[in-house]
């Protein structure tokens, strides 16, 4: 590879494959990738695409082999928890926490078995692929419990009588449920985040670094935003401010032929229901217009 070329790792397939090549898309990366390739070309920037196991890329960052990647927080902690284990410090550098992979390490039970807080776990088997995660958890309060260390189906443990209890990434609860277990307390809250090396880049590198992280912001500031467009008296556009939802400064522009009139443009940080439009109506907006807003810079 082109030593002038960045390295940026994501997850080679999983739950933040997907979104996190969505985020790349939507920053004006175009990537030339074959079917079952694990390295993606950026055409129009000076950027390649690892496609590597996601407990893998906190490694490839802090041995600089990547020089950016995308992964999980609850994987980073784990990551940075089992390096302290062995006397290490963590060198990568949290540089973007993500708007996406939101999920939960969280504590769950067989359906029926009691539960009566925290205390419960002591002396209990606890299987888990995050260990050092559920070590800290059960230290911070005093518990002594045997951990279960597996490399997966960790919700199937207590069935086949290997654990108790299980301490698992939980997104909508759909699998504990199927394993008949119910969440009962949060671990951790975990979502993407993109790391970088700890080693200075060159110029070039880390001005496209910059770039990119600009970029980023600006994909997360418009993922919810809409742009509205509305026609409303004069006399009504205090109302009017407070009810267009996350806005601070709405333009306001003269009606050619209307004095009483002003049309009205803003930048929604937030969703727009039916339910506001109506509002709004009802405040004495009329021409009610709303845009997605796909790309913005502050």
């Amino acid at each position: 590879m082109d030593e002038l070329r960045l390295k940026l790792a994501v997850q080679k397939s999983g739950r933040l494959t997907d979104p996190s090549l969505d985020v790349l898309v939507r920053c004006g990366l175009k990537l030339s990738r074959g079917k079952d390739q694990l390295v993606g070309y950026g055409e129009n920037m000076p950027l390649d695409v690892l496609f590597v196991r996601d407990d893998d890329i906190p490694d490839l960052v802090q041995e600089d082999v990547c020089d950016l990647g995308l992964v999980g927080l609850n994987v980073l902690e784990e990551k940075r928890l089992e390096l302290a284990s062995r006397g290490h410090a963590a060198r990568f550098q949290t540089v973007r926490n993500l708007d996406f992979g939101r999920c939960r390490l969280s504590i769950a039970v067989p359906q029926g078995a009691s539960w009566e807080g925290a205390a419960s776990l002591s002396g209990r088997r606890i299987a888990t692929t995050y260990p050092f995660l559920l070590e800290r958890y059960l230290g911070e309060r005093n518990i002594k419990a045997q951990v279960v260390t597996l490399s997966g189906a960790v919700e199937i443990a207590p069935r086949l009588g290997r654990a108790d209890f299980v301490c698992d990434l939980v997104s909508t609860g759909s699998t504990l449920s199927a394993n008949h277990l119910r969440e009962v307390e949060t671990v951790m809250e975990s979502h993407a985040v993109l790391i970088r090396t700890p080693l200075k880049l060159a110029p070039e590198k880390d001005a496209w670094v910059e770039r990119l992280l600009m970029r980023i912001d600006g994909v997360q500031a418009v993922r919810e935003s809409k742009y509205i467009m509305l026609h409303a008296p004069r006399s009504a556009l205090a109302e009017i401010r407070r009810l267009l939802p996350g806005t601070e400064s709405p333009t306001i522009i003269p009606l050619d032929g209307a004095a009483d009139r002003v049309a009205v443009h803003a930048v929604c940080r937030e969703n727009v229901f039916w339910e506001t439009l109506e509002s709004l109506k009802k405040a004495g907006a009329s021409a009610l217009l709303v845009l997605p807003v796909e790309k913005m810079l502050t």
